[in-house]
């Protein structure tokens, strides 16, 4: 089976500091590094260093070819990737802490370019059982949704960054629903303090019928709930430097975990084992490891 992320491609700009900024203050930073990034761009790569077979669509403008090379290095295919040269790249704004915590600022760019043309091109090459995985960071997704339905896609969706855009979305549409419970409590409309992860993947599942319920917690682990199956996966100890695609490296791996055939429990572990190196190494893509690496690391 193939694998479409239809997703955003970013240029990050990560700034080290001793602590977030606060309103109405200017901070110095430790140190500014540059690295691709973008949901959608990380995402792939993990599919892509997990072992999938994976293609990207989305949009980039002249400045993020690069990019796009970064893509194919890690054995994405790019060719329904559009370059706009009327528009900029997506990029984003990233504060890293000493705790290896972060906040983000995005800038949409060109991953909010994404319309029905462009989708139309990008679904021909898929059919029945292949996968898109699809978060929030691009223009398009109900229209993606639908279509991708339509033509008998599985369909995984990353609800991040939540907004008012994703009340509208046919979540009835999904197989799986990929989220940290911070995501949880917003698209529940709860405080997610105090609350269980089975509680809160159950609460999902009743808000998305008939999808597999992914819920990430952090340090806590994870839970996966399918209305049948409830598996608890525990989070690996490591010493953690940046978490800016540790969600990104978990989803890549879980769904290549599926789609190579294995059980839920394995893929949340193999998905748990991945995102566990990735906080070990600064920037985002960069961050995600091979395959490989995995495998040979013992926790």
């Amino acid at each position: 089976m193939k694998a479409l992320c239809f997703g955003s491609l970013n240029i990050d700009y990560t700034y080290r500091v001793p602590r977030f900024v606060a309103p109405g203050e200017t901070l110095a930073s430790l140190e500014l590094e540059t690295f691709s990034g973008g949901k959608g761009l990380n995402q792939s790569v993990a599919l892509a260093r997990a072992g999938a077979k994976v293609w990207h669509a989305g949009a980039v403008g002249p400045e993020g070819r690069f990019l796009l090379a970064e893509l194919e290095s890690a054995g994405v295919d790019v060719s329904l990737v559009a370059v706009r040269p009327e528009l900029r790249t997506g990029h984003a704004v990233i504060q890293t802490d000493p705790a290896g915590r972060n906040c983000i600022l995005l800038y949409g760019g060109a991953n909010q370019s994404i319309g029905e043309e462009q989708i139309d091109a990008a679904l021909a090459a898929f059919g029945p059982g292949d996968l898109l995985l699809l978060q929030n960071e691009i223009s398009g997704l109900e229209l993606l949704l639908e279509k991708a339905a339509a033509r008998g896609l599985r369909v995984a969706l990353n609800p991040s960054p939540m907004d008012e855009k994703l009340a509208a979305l046919p979540l009835d549409k999904l197989n799986w629903l990929i989220l940290n419970e911070v995501e949880a409590g917003q698209l529940l409309g709860w405080d997610p303090q105090g609350r269980s992860g089975p509680e809160l993947a159950r609460a999902l599942r009743r808000r998305c019928p008939g999808c597999a319920v992914v819920l990430t917690l952090g340090e806590q682990g994870s839970v996966y709930w399918d209305g049948e199956l409830l598996h608890m996966q525990k989070a690996q100890r490591v010493q953690t430097i940046d978490t800016t695609a540790a969600g990104d490296t978990f989803t890549g791996y879980f769904l290549a975990g599926i789609l190579e055939g294995l059980a839920p429990a394995g893929a949340m572990d193999l998905a748990s084992r991945a995102a566990a190196i990735a906080v070990t190494r600064p920037g985002a893509s960069p961050s995600i490891p091979t395959r490989a690496e995995v495998e040979a690391r013992n926790f």
